[in-house]
């Protein structure tokens, strides 16, 4: 049996996708354990989209979540965490308070509209569907769910190519990390070697342009086993987004709104927090090289994606 080397080979973790191929948009649905899950966030660059970002600041009182929502249609997409939060409600899972349970849902968008069609986003009812595939099959990568319309290497004004969404799972010692990138950069995505995998490669300033405000952005998720606290998934979140300087350049410009979540269900005990730290990076890394390896090749203007 060939081993399920994504997000969703971490027991309790599902995944599911909405996607219109012709519209170039979708949404992402990752559901964790009923019980909820110890969650932090890091969100850098100034135009980020997000619903429950807040609350998930290591000081705030709500330490679990229940699903995260990864979107495209930029702040219209939002919508969708509400269906995602209807079938949770359905299933009895949520925040216990005096009269209801309520699901803790947060989410995080890219900027997709001038991709496919403008008028076509994720809402509602979209996100429901998102959840109710949610499955702990391997998760499908490259253009589908929120990283359909994602694409990468967009600071020449052309040649910009499919950034998609990859998920990864690495294990060293015993230490299991799982990830899931939607890749919507505008810089470069890099490879192992520091070579171009994806964008026009010649850097910015080869041409005059100015990128739009909030068009651009890479969504992370990452999840383990081990437990964590708040202030702990907070601190690993923090180091998600400087892995991301590492395979993508220029990255946290003037024109991404990047962010990052971590997750502990908290199954299995304390990890080494060097090891962890250190897989969380090498996870992000190479769930953003899976997003783009994983999107259909393509040829556009001056733009590559090179699949190794």
């Amino acid at each position: 049996m060939t081993p399920n080397l994504t997000l969703t080979g971490i027991p309790g973790v599902r995944v599911g996708h909405w996607t219109h191929a012709q519209a170039r948009t979708g949404c992402t649905a990752i559901l964790l354990p009923p019980a909820g899950a110890v969650a932090s966030a890091s969100f850098l660059g100034p135009s980020p989209g997000t619903r429950e970002g807040v609350l998930l600041a290591p000081e705030k009182k709500v330490e679990r979540i229940h699903a995260l929502l990864l979107t495209g249609g930029s702040a219209f997409g939002l919508a969708a965490a509400s269906g995602v939060v209807r079938v949770l409600e359905e299933r009895g899972v949520g925040h216990e308070t005096p009269w209801a349970r309520v699901p803790i849902v947060p989410a995080a968008v890219i900027y997709d509209l001038g991709v496919g069609r403008a008028d076509v986003r994720p809402g509602d009812a979209e996100g429901e569907q998102a959840a109710r595939a949610a499955s702990s099959d391997p998760v499908p990568r490259g253009r589908v769910g929120a990283g359909t319309g994602a694409t990468a290497g967009k600071y020449l004004g052309r040649g910009a190519v499919p950034g998609g969404l990859g998920s990864v799972l690495l294990e060293r010692h015993g230490v299991r990390v799982g990830a899931l990138a939607v890749v919507n950069p505008i810089g470069d995505v890099l490879d192992e070697q520091g070579g171009v995998l994806a964008g026009p490669g010649v850097g910015p300033g080869a041409a005059a342009f100015t990128p739009g405000d909030a068009e651009n952005t890479t969504l992370v998720a990452v999840v383990t086993e081990h437990a964590l606290s708040k202030a702990e998934c907070r601190r690993l979140a923090d180091a998600a987004q400087a892995a991301l300087s590492r395979v993508i350049h220029p990255s946290h410009t003037f024109w991404d709104g990047d962010s990052a979540f971590m997750v502990s269900t908290g199954a299995l005990p304390a990890a080494d927090p060097l090891l962890l730290g250190a897989l969380v990076q090498e996870a992000v890394c190479a769930a953003v090289r899976d997003a783009v390896r994983c999107s259909a090749e393509f040829r556009g203007g001056e733009g590559t994606s090179r699949h190794p």
